[in-house]
């Protein structure tokens, strides 16, 4: 079959085989192009490894402090071991080696005691329905002194009761080693501070607030004392707050204490488990470490000890914890594994 002549012509046929062979060749172009960039095409182009890497602070306690010296505050005095805020919740905290903490409320009558709540219904069994939704402030010390404030733990704790503040402050007196917070809740400060000063128990209180200003009023009543600001909210709240803090230069905060939360069936391994996220309490740590305060959190309703190892692994400096036994644990292991010292029982 000729394919042209003198004149250039090309009959039908020969021009539609050409077309064809260009066709074909094209088409397996194109095929061969699609086959080389299958594998990235599928893939995408991949996972930023930044953003699957877990975080991690440049800073850890486990290489900064001895582990005797790692702060764990028993929440409500022993967190859920012993009934809140009693004076056995107490013992068994400085036991454990931990500093417990104390919600401090005022009688009618004007005694500080030991309470958290704002009304009896949730730890007093017992009680006459029509007190049942008041509170300490509406009773005397001498009442209040009258209810079981142990029996809703179970028939192990049956007939715990309130106590003064200054009954706790006679056990820590001569007794250096033994700390504890003051929580805030109802109480006139400069009655406090005189019950601190008076039982000589001044560097081995830290008040607690998340209250900025009742923090500077207790630097000025009690100078030679500690203070833990705390706070809680979203993670933007949390700037905000962080940012007036700083125009302050975090004057007369000795710790920070900020709340965190897993997320709901996120695995503590992953790359942000955490509200407020991981890089938050980085920098938030950082920043604390800075001006030479204790950067604590609260793990709220978490008692996991990967979390306590995903938080450490953050640059937490410290915990508090309703479960102070399961966390002087996961401390210890992160140390140094379950045979590392953990502190010392007092």
């Amino acid at each position: 079959m000729a394919d042209g002549g003198r004149n250039g012509y090309v009959s039908h046929d020969v021009r539609l085989a050409r077309q064809r062979t260009r066709t074909m060749r094209y088409a397996f172009l194109m095929l061969a192009a699609m086959a080389s960039a299958a594998p990235l095409s599928a893939a995408g182009p991949g996972p930023d490894p930044t953003q699957t890497r877990p975080q991690q602070s440049d800073w850890t306690a486990r290489d900064h402090i001895p582990l005797k010296q790692f702060i764990v505050q028993s929440h409500r005095g022993a967190g859920d071991l012993a009934p809140e805020n009693t004076l056995e919740a107490f013992e068994l905290g400085w036991k454990l080696g931990t500093w417990p903490e104390c919600d401090v409320r005022t009688t009618r009558d004007g005694v500080i005691v030991a309470f958290h709540d704002a009304t009896f219904e949730r730890v007093v069994r017992g009680v006459p329905p029509e007190l049942a939704k008041k509170g300490v402030k509406d009773v005397t010390f001498e009442q209040l002194s009258r209810l079981d404030v142990g029996a809703w733990k179970g028939e192990g704790f049956v007939g715990r009761h309130v106590c003064r503040i200054s009954d706790v402050f006679a056990l820590m007196q001569g007794r250096p080693e033994r700390r504890l917070y003051l929580d805030i809740k109802n109480v006139d400060l400069a009655q406090l501070a005189k019950d601190v000063l008076r039982h000589e128990v001044g560097p081995q209180v830290v008040l607690a607030s998340t209250d900025y200003e009742i923090i500077r009023e207790w630097n000025r009543l009690v100078p030679k004392g500690q203070t833990q600001l705390w706070m809680g909210g979203t993670e933007d709240t949390l700037r905000k707050r962080i940012d007036d803090l700083r125009k302050t230069g975090f004057a007369g905060v000795s710790q920070l204490q900020i709340h965190v939360h897993l997320k709901r069936g996120a695995d503590p391994a992953g790359p942000d488990p955490f509200t407020p996220s991981s890089a938050f309490l980085v920098e938030a740590g950082r920043e604390a470490r800075s001006h030479g305060i204790v950067f604590q959190v609260l793990p709220w309703g978490v008692v996991a000890p990967r979390v306590y190892g995903r938080l450490l692994d953050l640059g937490v400096m410290s915990f508090a914890t309703d479960r102070p036994d399961i966390t002087l644990d996961a401390v210890a292991r992160y140390y140094g594994g379950p045979n590392a010292s953990r502190p010392v029982a007092r």
